[in-house]
């Protein structure tokens, strides 16, 4: 006989409201059973607002339609993933048992942590599943991914398929394409480290972003992490940030405070720098407490295939110790890094982003070598374009002499090479202009490797071009010509960009031996 709301409240497990907002009151959620589920889904306002109902019930877990409060119920979560399986696979109606697939999946992986990219969007620290986050928000890109092979699966097992998949991780990867805009830039690299990976060091082991971008390793099987960092810190954060890392299963953890090799390891870097004013007690100093330095080291001895390092402090200053300790490759005279961006319709290479200020023609020619042969790890086929503010001979700089006679090498040395220049970046991309205002330039196509004059014209273009993209994805830095596999990223690296620099040095170990 009961009629109204409050009449039937009390003693229930959950509220689902679809109705109007207000309409549920403090006092009724007060009467609920224990932990009670209420899902206030009313739009714009919900039928209870989530701090009225903490004011009466701690342990109450609440969802609204509400983007500004924890567990919004949204149907972006499943209507795109169901639409996208559906339509993969060919069905001719979607069936009960592919939107419970969709249900399904959506639960899974609101059990695993959150993604980077959500944590970052929504300025959330939340540990993983519990009452703030009983299900993954809107935006999380991981969603695509596990609810249209769900949904597919579900309508091929109903026999409603017209079009049935034959390779799951073929259909994934092209998922992932649709989320990470480097995916297929990233593919052959991706191909070439699942099949050997290595043991690869992350210095800054306690890191936010590197925890994150190694469960994601870890996961893929890309290589087998080992992380500098204090063992407390590490576990604190991996259980903060809502992760599955344990150490000694997932990765190896090398502790800077207690490492049983310090003294091997502190009396090479002395033997090294006692010449340059490095003391015993200094070196017993930087051994303990710079973790690029220890990892570098680990990486000398062989403790580790690859070093990953830079997310924070200045690049340099990490560059300084990968050269006191590692040094150069065999037959390389400098250091250089090359930047690759993926733009909607094109990718390009730039070089040098990042080390020397103003390369000698020998230098230029140097990077351009390298670079291009970097490229050839992505199976793309380097196309060279040495810019200047000067087109094929207008002007008689320093910096348009210099890059006119770094080509003059190239073609001498390395025929082979499709390289021009000097040119005007619009020349390097556009080949049509090119060949208008020089018709008997050696490349015939647009340039996917950019040579600068300068450091401050490499890195002032990268960074322009990147922001002003929108939609671009960065791959590096990249270091060239160093004796080890070793890359030194940026502070601004995503995680995304983290896990493609590891899977870059897995391969780069691989063919190093």
């Amino acid at each position: 006989d009961a009629r109204k709301l409050a009449e039937v409240i009390e003693g229930a497990d959950v509220f689902l409201g679809l109705s109007a907002g207000g309409v549920l009151k403090g006092e009724m959620v007060a009467k609920m059973a224990a932990n009670p589920l209420i899902l206030a889904l009313a739009n714009p306002t919900p039928e209870i607002l989530p701090d009225e109902v903490k004011a009466v019930r701690s342990d109450a877990i609440i969802a609204t339609g509400r983007s500004d409060y924890p567990n919004q119920v949204n149907n972006v979560l499943c209507f795109p993933f169901i639409f996208r399986g559906a339509l993969d696979v060919g069905a001719t109606t979607i069936t009960d048992e592919m939107q419970l697939a969709a249900v399904k999946a959506i639960a899974e992986l609101a059990r695993v942590e959150q993604s980077d990219i959500v944590a970052a969007a929504y300025g959330e620290k939340v540990g993983g599943f519990g009452p703030e986050y009983i299900i993954p928000r809107p935006f999380d890109p991981r969603l695509i991914v596990k609810i249209a092979p769900a949904v597919a699966e579900a309508g091929m097992a109903s026999g409603v398929a017209t079009r049935p998949i034959t390779d799951w991780n073929a259909y994934r990867s092209q998922l992932n394409n649709f989320v990470w805009h480097s995916g297929l830039i990233m593919k052959p690299v991706f191909a070439a480290a699942h099949k050997n990976p290595k043991r690869i060091i992350f210095s800054e082991g306690e890191s936010e972003k590197v925890l994150r971008a190694v469960q994601q390793v870890v996961d893929e099987g890309l290589a087998r992490p080992i992380l500098i960092g204090r063992p407390e810190v590490v576990a604190k954060n991996i259980e903060r940030f809502g992760l599955r890392l344990a150490a000694e299963r997932d990765f190896e953890l090398v502790n800077p405070d207690s490492d049983p090799r310090f003294n091997q390891l502190w009396q090479h870097y002395h033997g090294l720098m006692e010449r340059k004013g490095v003391s015993v007690e200094y070196a017993k100093k930087e051994v303990r407490r710079r973790t690029t330095l220890i990892g570098a080291l680990l990486l000398k001895f062989g403790y580790g295939d690859g070093l990953i390092c830079g997310t924070y402090g200045m690049h340099r200053l990490h560059r300084e110790f990968v050269e006191d300790v590692l040094g150069r490759r065999e037959g390389v005279d400098n250091l250089y890094t090359v930047n690759l961006l993926s733009l909607p319709g094109r990718t390009l290479f730039l070089a040098d982003t990042y080390v020397n200020y103003d390369p000698t023609p020998e230098q230029v020619v140097e990077m351009t070598l390298l670079a291009a042969e970097e490229m050839k790890r992505f199976g793309i086929e380097p196309r060279i374009a040495l810019l200047s503010h000067s087109s094929f001979g207008s002007a008689d700089s320093p910096t348009a002499g210099k890059m006119r006679t770094a080509l003059r090498m190239l073609h001498e040395r390395h025929p082979e090479l499709q390289v021009e220049g000097e040119m005007h970046g619009d020349s390097a991309l556009d080949a049509r202009h090119r060949l208008q205002i020089f018709p008997n330039a050696k490349m015939r196509e647009d340039a996917n490797l950019l040579i600068f004059p300068t450091l401050d014209a490499a890195n002032i273009a990268f960074n322009l071009l990147k922001n002003a993209a929108g939609s671009g994805m960065t791959v590096g830095p990249i270091l060239l010509g160093a004796a080890k596999p070793v890359h030194i990223l940026t502070p601004s690296a995503t995680v995304r960009r983290i896990i493609n620099m590891t899977a870059l040095t897995v391969v780069e170990a691989g063919q190093a031996g």
